[in-house]
């Protein structure tokens, strides 16, 4: 079955940030939890006070995010096959758009953490596939943490590509890891789209 519909992440996979994730969830006193879960369950003035402290450190490594090399060129050649192209991010969608706006990205579906929908939850995913309506066979995952192995998983989703320099850290999971996105696009390219 081919490959109808790729599901990005955006943090980390199509821009890198520099996000000191363990730092900003002890700041938030999140106890190990996903903050997002965590936020979620605290009384309203407590939350809106620790949302304000997660958007500050976002806000920062928004301004100073970098667009991934070999990032357009996956995605026209993506479009060139006449794949779905979606964005699942747990960012917020005014820093989502400050993003696709400033490096010039647009994806057929976008779904930010103001959905109620975010990972490592396979929903947002599942989201997507219904929207287009695919099945989990006709999809794959794109993104470089844990969060998306366990989200794509839920979801149902076997082709789970991850980028990372370090492939070891991965080498648990049912995952290809790949150090760039023109390898990535290489192997997607021999392997669902030979001439």
């Amino acid at each position: 079955m081919g490959l109808k519909c790729f599901i990005f992440d955006l943090d980390g996979t199509i821009v890198e940030t520099d996000y000191d994730w363990a730092r900003i969830k002890e700041e938030i006193g999140t106890g190990g939890q996903p903050i997002l879960s965590y936020l979620q369950q605290l009384p309203p003035p407590e939350r809106q006070k620790k949302y304000q402290l997660l958007e500050h450190y976002e806000k920062k490594a928004t301004e100073r995010a970098r667009l991934r090399k070999g990032v357009k060129d996956f995605l026209n050649f993506l479009r060139q096959k006449k794949v779905k192209i979606a964005l699942v991010t747990n960012n917020s969608r005014g820093n989502t758009e400050i993003l696709l706006r400033r490096f010039g990205l647009s994806f057929d579906q976008i779904i930010t953490r103001e959905s109620g929908l975010w990972k490592p939850s396979g929903r947002p995913i599942q989201w997507v596939m219904n929207y287009f309506q695919f099945c989990p066979e006709e999809c794959a995952v794109v993104g470089d943490s844990l969060f998306d192995i366990l989200a794509a998983k839920e979801a149902g989703v076997e082709k789970i590509f991850i980028l990372a320099e370090e492939a070891s850290y991965f080498s648990t999971f049912p995952v290809k890891v790949f150090a760039s996105l023109a390898e990535l696009q290489e192997f997607v390219r021999r392997e669902y789209f030979p001439d």
